[in-house]
């Protein structure tokens, strides 16, 4: 009985496994295994654009309806009544650059806060990186930013044919990817870190659209960076959502760049966090659906 066990046991070990699940170490962040589904990837981005409008009468237009109405109101709000200065660029171009950035970063950010539940019906019943489903959702909404920018591309473009005084550069062909790069690195490392807190403290779900739209009105994105008081630009320094949409009206429309000082420090930002995200999810991934 013994030999029979043995020689079992034998056979067993010779077997060669296409995929071995083992807990995940400390330290491991699952970005190898991620992209050893990058297919999947791709499915589950395919599933989200085409179910969020399935039903819906207008569809992908939404992506436009949103974009134009947020600039409409921020136009007459803070171009007219409050009279803020958009550093001599045309103020509808500036209020819409500034939103589809912002927009980008936040659907990062919210729609990845929910990760494990929204997803634990699937996540216990199928084996992949649970890192997948956050990377589809920032490639998901590389489609409404694209959308938006041609948007605000042809918008641009007729103001520039009457003459308006706006200049279009041509650098945001190289620097448009940088900066969705790293927007997409801070939203998805903010997510991921809120999903892996939210296992435990579902309070937290309640307050990332809250804190969500804060940091919006901490972020240049309703007025120029110019327009900071001295005083409070150290503040700047520690918000990492600066760089990206100041960047990118500079990029385009020729605005002020800002002290290289901002750059640094909040690209250090981004990278702790989206470490940080990365460490706190893949702890939270070994026993998320004992707990969700």
């Amino acid at each position: 009985m013994t030999g029979h066990l043995t020689k079992r046991e034998s056979e067993i070990g010779s077997e060669s496994w296409d995929i071995i699940i083992r807990p995940s170490g400390k330290t491991g962040v699952g970005l190898t295994a991620a992209w050893k589904y990058r297919e999947l990837i791709w499915m589950f981005f395919k599933r989200d654009f085409t179910t969020f409008y399935k039903q819906t009468v207008l569809g992908p237009v939404w992506y436009l309806i949103q974009p134009t109405l947020t600039t409409i109101t921020y136009y007459i709000v803070f171009g007219k009544i409050a009279n803020l200065s958009t550093d001599g660029i045309s103020p509808l171009i500036f209020y819409m650059s500034g939103t589809i950035i912002w927009n980008y970063f936040s659907a990062c950010l919210t729609n990845n806060s929910e990760t494990f539940s929204k997803n634990s019906n699937l996540f216990g019943k199928v084996y992949f990186p649970r890192l997948v489903v956050p990377l589809a959702v920032a490639m998901s909404g590389l489609v409404a930013f694209f959308i938006q920018f041609m948007l605000l591309l042809t918008i641009s473009f007729f103001l520039w044919l009457s003459q308006d005084g706006i200049v279009i550069n041509l650098r945001f062909v190289l620097a448009t990817p940088l900066i969705l790069l790293y927007v997409a690195m801070l939203g998805v490392g903010a997510g991921l870190a809120i999903s892996a807190l939210t296992v435990r403290y579902r309070d937290l779900v309640y307050a990332v659209g809250f804190v969500a739209q804060l940091w919006m009105y901490a972020t240049p994105v309703v007025y120029s960076y110019s327009q900071i008081p001295e005083r409070y630009q150290w503040f700047y320094h520690l918000n990492p959502m600066t760089t990206p949409v100041q960047l990118f009206r500079w990029a385009l429309f020729d605005a002020s760049p800002l002290p290289l000082s901002v750059c640094l420090a909040n690209v250090t930002a981004t990278l702790v966090i989206m470490i940080a995200g990365l460490i706190l999810f893949a702890r939270a991934e070994a026993t998320a659906m004992d707990t969700v």
